[in-house]
């Protein structure tokens, strides 16, 4: 059985930490991802703080640690490379690894700061010949899987509601430098999974350029009292060829995360978010005669588990092996980004 060598840049949460977290579902983090799939053999970390890499060496002591990406190609050449770094160094690791051209590069979202960036990088993955993976998880997740391959069966799709809720600012000009607001960090994921609902309802592409949510109206925009250029609510809406409404709502003035989809047809509904998957079907109603009223169906039921990292790292490989293409790749996640970036140029 042929295995491939992984090497992750960046050992902080996503890279590494999330690992220990025992109220996630594991595994949570990329390391913990490419351990847990027996083929793939992780032979590196890379960080340049130095107390991060030393934490992360003390628990992987048979995993070789590097301040950077040019020590880890100096001692060796792992043919996935997962760019697990702060928003704001996207764009120089990922070109500095790009250039070393491994097989498969697994980048974490959002792609970059700005579509700008992403170009760079588009340029880049098709001078170096590299394949890149964003780690856009909801498409590697079952519940979510599950609930596109449910919209079959509710009938024409009528409405769209997304929302995504949190106390981080939702938007900060000041912040665009280091991507540090809930618009970037979270809302890519918010807009990502609704693309991949949209794109299996059109049977459009998922490589295909430019997102299918296109011209938005934006309203309710709720800014900060004491700043008014700080952004802490919006909605975002649209209207498409498979789906009429489509609402994107965001709030940076929660004061819990939530993260929910409502997908409403004609003949049913799928209700879905963290935690939780309900489907509905049109049936006889047992309230009023001669109507028809939505139920629970029964006869959808879920695994414990949505293997959302694992199942992302299993594309990984086989999309090496040559077996299936990639499930989220470098253009959805600039497609996602686009769309990001024409929200915020109606605020």
């Amino acid at each position: 059985m042929k295995k491939y060598t992984a090497a992750v840049v960046g050992t902080g949460r996503i890279g590494w930490t999330l690992g220990f977290d025992k109220k996630r579902e594991q595994p949570a983090s990329h390391v913990a991802a490419l351990k847990k799939n027996r083929r793939i053999k992780l032979i590196a970390g890379v960080d340049n703080n130095p107390k991060t890499l030393a934490l992360f060496h003390s628990k992987n002591p048979l995993v070789r640690a590097c301040s950077s990406v040019d020590e880890l190609y100096q001692n060796c050449s792992p043919d996935i490379v997962v760019v697990a770094v702060n928003e704001d160094a996207h764009l120089g690791v990922t070109l500095d690894v790009l250039s070393r051209s491994p097989k498969l590069v697994i980048l974490e979202k959002p792609v970059a700061l700005n579509l700008k960036q992403a170009a760079k990088i588009k340029a880049a993955a098709k001078k170096y010949d590299v394949p890149i993976l964003v780690n856009h998880e909801r498409r590697f997740a079952l519940d979510y899987n599950a609930a596109s391959r449910y919209l079959a069966q509710i009938g024409g799709v009528q409405m769209i509601s997304a929302k995504l809720f949190s106390g981080m600012k939702l938007y900060d000009p000041d912040a665009e430098e280091s991507g540090a607001y809930s618009l970037l960090h979270d809302g890519t994921h918010l807009v990502d999974i609704v693309l991949f609902l949209l794109e299996n309802l059109s049977g459009a592409q998922g490589g295909s350029e430019r997102a299918l949510l296109k011209n938005p109206v934006v309203t309710g925009v709720f800014r900060d009292p004491k700043n008014k250029s700080v952004v802490r609510e919006l909605c975002a809406h649209y209207s498409t060829k498979v789906c009429p409404q489509v609402s994107l709502f965001m709030s940076g003035r929660s004061r819990f995360f939530g993260f929910e989809l409502d997908i409403l047809g004609t003949e049913g509904r799928v209700c879905i978010g963290n935690g939780y998957a309900k489907f509905y079907k049109r049936f006889e109603s047992n309230l009023y005669t001669g109507f028809y009223s939505l139920s629970r169906d029964k006869k959808i039921v879920l695994p414990k588990k949505t293997g959302y990292f694992a199942n992302m790292v299993q594309n990984a490989v086989d999309f090496l092996d040559g077996r299936r293409p990639l499930m989220s790749t470098l253009q959805t996640g600039i497609n996602a980004l686009a769309v990001l970036e024409d929200i915020k140029n109606c605020l």
